[in-house]
């Protein structure tokens, strides 16, 4: 199965696309890809959502995922933020939608708890243990690409 991880954000979104091998032992997952989409900081609201939606359409027609693993909404202590996030997850879930993409969210605490065995865990453990389940892959260096990462191994474990 092949899963399009996303940690959503306006500046930067995490995205990780994962093959999952059930079958394989030794190690079940694949990075095919990862990365980030980052906005232009200078560019207007429209702007920096329209290219995220554009950056989407590309991975979902170059990697052609069955299905997406998308972060939750959970807390935020700054009004401002969860509000550019809320807008950029809107036109995530809208791409996704317009493609046919079955999609999955989980909260950051369940992310933790299916990674890192902790819902509490911070953004150093979660990371440190995406390393371990990858260490012979290619490992991003963005947190919000190791995220995005923790979202699609979260996935294969809750389904």
């Amino acid at each position: 199965m092949r899963i399009l991880g996303i940690d959503p954000g306006t500046a930067i979104v995490g995205y990780c696309v994962l093959d999952y091998l059930k079958d394989e032992e030794n190690q079940p997952y694949k990075i095919i890809n990862c990365g980030s989409i980052q906005t232009c900081k200078n560019s207007n609201t429209p702007k920096r959502l329209l290219e995220i939606h554009n950056d989407l359409v590309y991975l979902i027609k170059e990697f052609k995922p069955e299905a997406a693993a998308v972060e939750q909404l959970f807390y935020f202590k700054n009004a401002k933020t969860i509000t550019s996030v809320s807008e950029a997850r809107g036109v995530i879930l809208m791409t996704l939608a317009q493609y046919n993409i079955p999609v999955f969210e989980y909260t950051p605490l369940v992310v933790k708890q299916t990674v890192t065995g902790y819902g509490r865990a911070c953004k150093k453990d979660v990371r440190d243990m995406v390393k371990i389940l990858f260490s012979d892959q290619y490992f991003p260096k963005l947190d919000d690409t190791s995220d995005a990462v923790a979202i699609a191994v979260c996935h294969t474990s809750m389904r």
